[in-house]
């Protein structure tokens, strides 16, 4: 197997990793009048974040790689509202960067990754319309 795959899926599992570290802080740290319902929405993200980074090292060690257990950046601190911005903005650059594994995949001929990382990329997407949804975003 291809060890872009494996790098990418690496990077992937960074991105994971962090995203549970900054939900959970989120999740635990964010307060004000809106907050309880926004707060679990964070927990509940988090954990699916978790089932992303399993599944992401799963397939790495299945294809002979090393699961990574670095974090990419965490965006810490602020009112509520620059959190869930924060966290848009990590949902958004997982999509973006999922759609770019994805066409990897399809480029190495591994259609199970392929089909994982579409999963994980509909979650994603889900976890942005929730954010985008809470700030009043409109498309």
């Amino acid at each position: 197997m291809s060890n872009k795959i494996i790098d990418a899926l690496n990077k992937d599992r960074e991105d994971e990793l962090s995203a549970i570290i900054q939900y959970m802080k989120h999740h635990y740290e964010g307060e004000g009048m809106e907050s309880p319902e926004i707060l679990d929405i964070e927990k509940d993200i988090a954990i699916a974040e978790m089932k992303h980074a399993e599944k992401l090292g799963e397939r790495i060690n299945y294809l002979g790689g090393i699961p990574t257990k670095k974090t990419s950046p965490i965006m810490e601190g602020g009112d509520l509202k620059k959190m869930i911005e924060d966290d848009l903005a990590k949902e958004n650059a997982a999509i973006k960067q999922y759609k770019e594994h994805i066409k990897l995949a399809i480029e190495e001929n591994d259609p199970v990754t392929r089909l994982m990382l579409e999963e994980i990329l509909s979650d994603e997407e889900d976890h942005a319309n929730t954010w985008e949804t809470t700030l009043g975003i409109k498309k």
